[in-house]
């Protein structure tokens, strides 16, 4: 494996802040390693009896990869070559374009290491699914309940990898009522694709809970329901034409300017187009 460390940055970060992520460390889960995974690393050089220096080399990652079996269990549930093969047949796709699709939206990968499907959970959507259900979110506001409910987009909130899925239990938490379950597990985007849960109707599924237990299985569900989407909301002409700016506006909304979503989609799709 690379050696990593402080300020490094690439796809062997984001899998080195999963594992410890799961492994209980608050950290964000990007491809930087950032002075969050710097402190995590030390402590786990410490608590392992490993030289404390922050410096992730072959030592520090035998002891992660010594957990491999338990923390990687979840291999079963990927996509396999020929399911994106059938994929971009079925929607007349070049493959590149759901490879690139595919790698921007959740990094290639649709679940954590622990084997749950990933999960970014949005508090500003909760704030309109709970107001969809006739529940007043301005009552429910408080320190407690900043990090999962608030009026306007941000992003200070989000932690990624498992502590996605306490925001959502914290969100669910707020009141014990059917109401409560369905607004935050709708509020939250699921899977390879990253598909909001609140769409779980125009998508055909029976309710949020059924789409979710759906996520949960495989990324080949992720797929269908990504399939699904594309029809529902007419993309499939965009991605076929490779209009990356349209696609990009209808698939992460306005904010995909900032997040330069249309550039990475297509510098995505010009490497597997090789």
């Amino acid at each position: 494996m690379k050696t990593l460390k402080y300020r490094s940055y690439g796809q062997t970060v984001y899998l080195l802040e999963q594992i410890l992520n799961k492994l209980g460390y608050n950290v964000i889960i990007s491809k930087y390693f950032g002075k969050d995974t710097d402190a995590a690393v030390r402590d786990f050089q410490r608590t392992n009896n490993l030289v404390i220096d922050g410096i992730v080399g072959i030592k520090t990652w035998s002891k992660l990869l010594a957990l491999k079996k338990e923390l990687l269990d979840h291999t079963d549930k990927l996509l396999a070559e020929k399911d994106l093969l059938d994929f971009a047949k079925t929607f007349d796709l070049e493959l590149a374009v759901v490879k690139a699709v595919n790698e921007v939206e959740s990094h290639g990968s649709g679940f954590l290491i622990s084997g749950k499907a990933k999960i970014l959970f949005e508090g500003h959507i909760f704030w309109r699914q709970l107001k969809k259900r006739n529940v007043d979110p301005k009552k429910y506001q408080s320190k407690e309940t900043a990090h999962v409910l608030y009026k306007k987009w941000t992003r200070k909130h989000y932690v990624g990898g498992e502590g996605e899925y306490t925001r959502l239990n914290d969100a669910t938490s707020i009141k014990n009522t059917a109401a409560f379950h369905e607004a935050a597990h709708a509020s939250a985007s699921w899977g390879v694709f990253q598909i909001m849960g609140y769409h779980y109707e125009s998508l055909g599924y029976e309710s949020i809970d059924d789409f979710v237990n759906r996520m949960q299985e495989h990324e080949r569900e992720h797929l269908i329901a990504f399939g699904r989407y594309l029809k529902v909301n007419k993309l499939i002409d965009s991605l076929q034409k490779k209009d990356w700016k349209r696609f990009a506006r209808a698939y992460n909304g306005s904010s995909y300017k900032k997040n330069h979503y249309d550039e990475r989609l297509e510098k995505a799709y010009l490497k597997y187009h090789g």
